[in-house]
């Protein structure tokens, strides 16, 4: 009886701490992710912007999510519209993350439709998906729910399952490119802004450092299930002034989704539309085709280029990410017929 009881609050001790650091580190990265940029209207709607904002929600045996699906006005039934798939980042939920990202307004535009899973806050206090958790199950199970919106979305609204792209910010970011490496036969293309690749963490521990760029970046050979296909084309972009994840994680997916697609860099360009902060462009091709750009944003920090201008994690003097990533996708959607321009355009030659 006397060591049972003697071994009891060793346990305890050590279970106590090991609680304490992981709250500890999911707080610190709360804490670092939620740079403040302009206020934040936290009860502001999302206006709808000539179209409908629903919500839905899947259920599956990790729990349920819901999202919401903005659907452009005029669509008719039976139509098959292409799909983008948004992912938010840390301390922002679907309505946030359309208002920072003014992608319902290209949507309306351009006619597609746009989906945001939002991630659950039991799951997360900070709303962040859990991407680096491929060890517990964790992350399988949110990319399970988010591909079960993908299909509800494709069978209730008429998206279009041959033409469907996923963006992400932040941990969003580091979700889609972890979903892209899954299900590369179900997404055309993927785009990372501010994100760290998949990969480099494993922990909420390990995730705080690859944020400060401390991490090594595996290789997607190691993780991913192609057997002979190519990886989705890749979009990264990244400010140069992130004070919160290190822009050597964007260089660093770029660098590793090339490598698994066999491109080579070419030559780099540099864009600027007026005031807007300057870009340097980097395209990774392979037989003409592009498979990975890097778009690096002077003076950008932690946030969406040229989001909102009164939206939290936005800046507006970027250039207009949403826009990029709806060019990015729509090259990726061209039918095999018009596949030849689609081979050698890119963000230099479209810009």
């Amino acid at each position: 009886m006397g060591r049972t009881s003697g071994r009891v609050p060793w346990a305890k001790l050590i279970t106590g701490n090991a609680s304490r650091m992981t709250t500890s580190a999911i707080r610190a990265w709360s804490r670092a992710t939620a740079v403040p940029t302009r206020p934040t209207l936290a009860r502001q709607r999302v206006p709808a912007r000539r179209g409908d904002w629903l919500v839905g929600l899947v259920l599956g045996v990790s729990g349920t999510r819901r999202y919401r699906l903005f659907r452009p006005a005029g669509s008719k039934f039976g139509e098959k519209l292409p799909l983008i798939v948004m992912l938010h980042g840390c301390n922002q939920d679907a309505n946030r993350f359309a208002a920072c990202t003014r992608m319902n307004v290209v949507a309306a535009r351009e006619r597609f439709l746009v989906l945001y899973p939002e991630q659950d806050r039991l799951s997360n206090p900070q709303g962040c998906w859990n991407w680096y958790d491929t060890t517990s199950g964790r992350a399988n199970a949110e990319m399970a729910l988010i591909m079960q919106a993908v299909d509800q979305v494709c069978v209730l609204y008429g998206g279009d399952r041959s033409r469907v792209a996923v963006a992400g910010l932040s941990a969003g970011a580091s979700m889609a490119a972890l979903l892209a490496i899954r299900h590369p036969d179900r997404f055309s293309g993927v785009v990372m802004h501010s994100g760290i690749p998949p990969g480099t963490a494993h922990s909420a521990f390990s995730a705080f450092g690859a944020m400060r760029g401390q991490r090594r970046t595996k290789t997607l050979e190691t993780m991913s299930s192609w057997p002979t296909a190519l990886p989705p084309p890749l979009m990264v972009i990244h400010g140069q002034a992130d004070a919160v994840v290190s822009a050597q994680n964007g260089r660093a997916a770029a660098r590793v989704w090339a490598d698994a697609a066999g491109a080579s860099a070419v030559a780099e360009c540099e864009r600027q539309r007026g005031n807007r902060y300057s870009m340097t462009v980097t395209d990774f091709k392979r037989e003409g085709r592009t498979m990975s750009t890097l778009v690096q944003i002077d003076r950008l920090g932690h946030a969406w280029s040229g989001g909102g201008a009164d939206e939290r994690f936005s800046d507006s003097q970027g250039p207009d990410a949403s826009r990029m990533v709806w060019a990015f996708a729509a090259r990726q959607f061209a039918r095999p017929d018009s596949r030849d321009a689609a081979r050698t355009s890119s963000v230099c030659e479209a810009t």
